[in-house]
């Protein structure tokens, strides 16, 4: 088992929480650099309403403008993961692991297909049958039919074998907020939530213990409680 410090920051902005996020990257990989042992972090988060373009996005798969964002009470951040589009915000669980991935013997597609994992796991505890879909990372329903639709999207950044950004899992999400973005930069298939395949909201902390437990199965991860610094 590996240590690793935990925080749930509750509900909070997105730019706060991107320069925590690089400011703990920062700080393993220079650890690592230095040849000292490297700490790992798992962050929770519900964001208030935002949406982000990878690195590598389109920003057409932005359908509204700033105005129409303004009225959204809603951002637009560019970040530097990979992907394209995607939306968060209220009842949706993001899911940040800092880490080195050498401390838990993966490499960047098996940390992917195990952050995956860690998903299908959780909603398949709400009777959800979740999938992979080729080309296309997160977690899906559906597949290989024209009702495929997602309900988790990932996206990473790895320097030096050292992970930041993660996943975001739609639980009780307004989902009417990806009507403004072709997500991911599909345009012919939807978006889904744990809520709305049920036809009822779920209580949150009941997915947040399900997440930190499947992190514990699958990643060996031994959670510490932190305020981190």
């Amino acid at each position: 088992m590996k240590k690793t410090k935990f925080l749930d920051l509750g509900t909070a902005s997105y730019m706060p929480v991107w320069e925590k996020q690089e400011e703990l990257h920062e700080r393993v990989i220079a650890a690592k650099l230095r040849g000292e042992e490297t700490e790992n972090y798992l962050l929770f988060v519900e964001h208030n309403h935002v949406y982000t373009l990878g690195k590598s996005g389109n920003e057409a798969n932005m359908l509204i403008g700033a105005i129409q964002l303004q009225a959204a009470h809603a951002e637009f951040v560019k970040v530097n993961r990979g992907g394209d589009i995607t939306y968060h915000g209220p009842g949706q669980l993001v899911v940040y692991p800092i880490v080195d991935m050498a401390n838990f013997g993966v490499g960047v597609k098996d940390y992917v297909e195990r952050l995956e994992e860690v998903v299908i796991r959780v909603i398949g505890e709400y009777g959800i049958c979740g999938e992979r879909l080729a080309g296309a990372t997160g977690v899906w329903i559906d597949t290989g039919t024209p009702r495929a639709r997602k309900i988790c999207a990932i996206g990473i950044k790895c320097s030096r074998y050292v992970t930041m950004h993660g996943f975001a899992l739609n639980v009780n999400t307004d989902l009417n907020y990806f009507n403004y973005i072709n997500p991911c930069g599909f345009v012919d298939k939807g978006v889904t939530s744990i809520a709305k395949e049920l036809g009822h909201d779920v209580p949150m902390q009941e997915v947040k213990d399900a997440v930190k437990r499947y992190f514990m199965e699958l990643f060996g991860m031994e959670f510490v409680d932190s305020v981190i610094q």
